[in-house]
């Protein structure tokens, strides 16, 4: 994170500091210690930010191990027969397959420019240096990826980069497959805990009210840890695939009007090809189809824009 202050930033802060304490008949305090109290913050968000950037992978990642260990030992020795277990196996694998691949393309292709000549920055005397803010040419510097990102969307945590025109379409694809993954288990997961613990999910609220049961016998030693841990893994599983599908469904709108996240909370002018057919075609590509089905490249690399316009807006 670069130490220089912006001057706007400081002065909107300021104003802001002055004007409460006028209200409440306070001393103002004085422009370093106002200073201070900004840098602070700022540099108690940016370590907010990198830890949740280097602490959302590693959950991905463990709840993706504890899912195979989980179907492996005990869903699939339990519920299923032959021919049984060789039909949902290439079903799970599948979708993992598609959910990992997806992970991966989502990291291997970025929405960075391929250089920083492909769009200038802000000259070293620019007083205005700030940590995150909107170049022109629909570009947005990143403060954690520091780059420049094309069409950015929103920085993504579970990947560690940022979500841009570049790799929208493998960002969708893995919220889809992830979401079908964790569905997927969640079934299982109750089948198995029908099979093996003998719980009724017949009643519509058994899962309200399943989680705080399971948690007063778990800690008076009625049920064994396994279960506890199943039944925790069953709210695991709802919770990331209902927000996987409703963020899938967010973006998927966004790109058909041609809109991104920054462009949909700062209300900025949107650049869209018109119909939404080339909206989806211009993220999603020609192989679109393909891309369904299997994680493969289906989008072109990004465009260089040579032109020497330079500034920016706050962000």
């Amino acid at each position: 994170m670069s130490t220089d202050n912006s001057f706007h930033w400081q002065c909107c802060y300021a104003f802001h500091q002055v004007q409460c304490c006028a209200v409440r008949n306070r001393p103002s305090p004085a422009p370093e210690e106002l200073a201070g109290t900004l840098l602070c913050r700022l540099v108690l968000r940016m370590l907010r930010l990198r830890l949740l950037n280097t602490v959302a992978p590693a959950y991905f990642f463990t709840a993706t191990a504890v899912t195979f260990a989980l179907y492996f030992v005990f869903f699939i020795p339990t519920i299923f027969q032959p021919p049984g277990i060789m039909i949902h196996t290439i079903i799970f694998l599948y979708l993992m397959l598609n959910a990992l691949g997806n992970y991966a393309m989502t990291i291997w292709f970025p929405s960075e420019t391929v250089s920083d000549s492909t769009l200038p920055l802000c000259p070293v005397d620019c007083p205005d240096r700030v940590d995150a803010h909107y170049l022109r040419n629909d570009r947005h510097f990143c403060k954690l990826c520091k780059k420049v990102i094309l069409k950015r969307d929103h920085h993504c945590f579970f990947t560690g980069n940022c979500i841009g025109n570049n790799n929208m379409r493998y960002f969708v694809m893995f919220c889809i497959y992830t979401s079908s993954t964790c569905l997927y288990s969640l079934v299982l997961g109750v089948a198995y805990l029908t099979v093996e613990y003998s719980i009724s999910f017949e009643n519509p609220l058994t899962f309200l009210t399943l989680l705080p049961i399971s948690t007063g016998y778990f800690l008076i030693g009625v049920i064994s840890g396994l279960q506890f841990f199943l039944v925790l893994m069953l709210y695991v599983w709802l919770g990331i695939g209902l927000v996987c599908a409703g963020f899938c469904c967010q973006q998927i709108l966004l790109v058909a009007r041609g809109r991104t996240w920054c462009h949909l909370r700062r209300g900025r002018v949107v650049v869209s090809h018109g119909m939404w057919r080339a909206n989806l075609k211009d993220v999603f590509g020609s192989r679109w189809a393909l891309g369904l089905f299997l994680p493969v490249l289906t989008v072109k690399d990004v465009i260089k824009h040579d032109d020497g316009n330079q500034g920016h807006k706050y962000d």
